[in-house]
């Protein structure tokens, strides 16, 4: 067994409003999600020794930074990451093996950015290595990306738009149960197809909402967790794959297939750690960017079938009263875009019991995954025993 699988668990987790404008600094929304985690938790913030956060270009502030202002004088762990969306499930990991290893006893995770009011990076260009290749041909922006992954997705199974709809429909009726989600009137079949198409053949209930917040969770110890306030979520497993060339994202075009993402290829090593299968899984809170993202983890996962997600969706299996409750709090489509770290959030809320109108029924064990494409990660969530 890895040395830190079924050893850590998230205490507390802690988020801000989510805004279109909230007229703050990352910093001080980072500070408030982090010590909403440590008050959920019962900890102190001078208890905490340890602080990892990531970012997206120039979008956040540094962990230390959030170390100063809540008080923790003595860190003996720090990391700051720069991966994206791909990160979340990563930086709990990692705040995992540093708790299990011995260098922090305490860590804090955390995702913040104004991202709607400040750096918006769905209408940012996308530079990296292969830029100087890929601008001349118009390959400029991350929607141009997920779209050309999901007209390859249609055609090799014969999904339609309505499937992508239905997933965005179903995150939707989650969404509606969520006072912070900033999507929550109800959209139905004709309301999306009704929309505003942006990249063919997403239209936008296809895509994220961008949004100002922070979100934030508390590692530590299953034993110390067992003293603080709430019920433990462990972390059982954790997995991240990078499939390909990822020299940025127009790699994509090298891609070998585009029915599995990073998703299928780090599921085998995320359920043998577990000791777990997608079958015993209760909720799933998977990445979803896009409504093409979310099939691609779906099926990569192994929790349905591939080129099945949209009539997964549309059964109602991932919706509440669902076999399989899927982003539960409407998703980065619906709740909002805080790059992963919301969806953590709420699978920890709803393994402690928190998750008020939109409580699953079953909460023993959850899946997450953070990333769309080439690379990616996940952890699975257990309930101590």
């Amino acid at each position: 067994m890895d040395p830190f699988a079924g050893r850590t668990a998230i205490a507390g987790a802690g988020m801000t409003e989510l805004t279109r404008r909230s007229g703050r600094s990352v910093l001080s929304l980072a500070r408030e999600a982090a010590l909403a985690a440590c008050s959920a938790a019962g900890l102190e913030p001078t208890a905490v020794d340890g602080v990892v956060q990531y970012s997206m270009y120039d979008d956040s502030v540094q962990a230390e930074a959030l170390g100063a202002v809540i008080g923790a004088r003595d860190l003996s762990y720090v990391m700051d990451f720069a991966q994206g969306g791909q990160s979340a499930a990563h930086m709990v990991a990692h705040a995992a093996m540093a708790v299990a290893c011995g260098f922090a006893k305490n860590v804090l995770v955390f995702r913040a950015m104004n991202g709607r009011s400040g750096v918006r990076i769905g209408q940012r260009a996308a530079v990296g290595g292969g830029t100087e290749f890929r601008y001349p041909l118009g390959f400029v922006a991350y929607p141009q990306v997920a779209a050309m992954w999901a007209r390859r997705y249609m055609i090799e199974t014969g999904a339609t738009e309505l499937d992508f709809g239905a997933i965005a429909i179903a995150q939707r009726r989650w969404a509606e149960r969520n006072p912070r989600a900033v999507l929550r009137e109800p959209l139905t079949e004709e309301g999306y197809l009704a929309s505003r198409p942006v990249a063919e053949p997403f239209r936008l209930p296809d895509c994220t909402t961008e949004v100002d917040g922070a979100a934030a969770v508390l590692v530590t110890s299953v034993e110390r967790a067992r003293d603080l306030a709430l019920t433990p979520a462990v972390i059982s497993s954790a997995a991240w794959a990078t499939h390909g060339f990822d020299l940025d994202m127009g790699s994509s075009l090298r891609y070998d297939d585009y029915l599995r993402n990073f998703s299928g290829h780090l599921a085998g090593p995320l359920w043998k750690r577990a000791g777990l299968g997608p079958e015993d899984v209760d909720y799933a809170e998977v990445y979803d960017c896009f409504t093409g993202a979310l099939a691609l983890n779906m099926e990569g996962l192994g929790l349905c079938a591939p080129g099945t997600a949209g009539t997964f969706a549309r059964e109602g299996h991932t919706s509440p009263g669902g076999k399989l409750p899927t982003n539960t709090h409407g998703g980065l489509l619906a709740e909002g875009y805080v790059h992963g770290m919301n969806t953590v959030t709420e699978a920890v809320w709803q393994m402690q019991g928190l998750g008020g109108e939109r409580q699953v029924p079953k909460n023993d064990v959850a899946v997450v995954s953070s990333g769309a494409y080439l690379s990616g990660s996940a952890i699975v969530l257990t309930k101590d025993r």
